[in-house]
């Protein structure tokens, strides 16, 4: 089973500290030695977004973020795992190294 944790933050949300930092690089560290770790990186920040939308035989593009809340995806992890109660346990885990709110849904297909 594979899963999408993704990171939460807001756009007031503080730098990493240097804790936080290393406990990230710890937990990447053990979900790619248990072979559970896919894919894992950091996002931009909204304001660096460019949304397309060339639906209709239209080009039509706009600067910044389609979604205008003030929280939004700073990072992901693709695990791959034997079961929803693992991915559970690991979306625990990566919320509590990055110390923001994380989403976990399941990847399709």
């Amino acid at each position: 089973m594979r899963f999408l944790i993704s990171v939460i933050a807001t756009k007031t949300s503080p730098a990493h500290t240097d804790e936080e930092i290393k406990a990230i690089d710890d937990f990447n560290d053990k979900i790619e030695d248990a072979g559970q770790r896919l894919f894992a990186c950091g996002i931009d920040s909204p304001d660096k977004a460019i949304v397309f939308d060339s639906r209709n035989g239209k080009l039509e593009s706009s600067e910044g973020s389609h979604h205008k809340t003030d929280e939004y995806f700073s990072g992901f992890w693709i695990v791959k795992v034997d079961s929803l109660e693992t991915a559970k346990q690991l979306a625990a885990e990566g919320s509590k190294a990055c110390n923001r709110k994380v989403e976990l849904r399941p990847l399709l297909g």
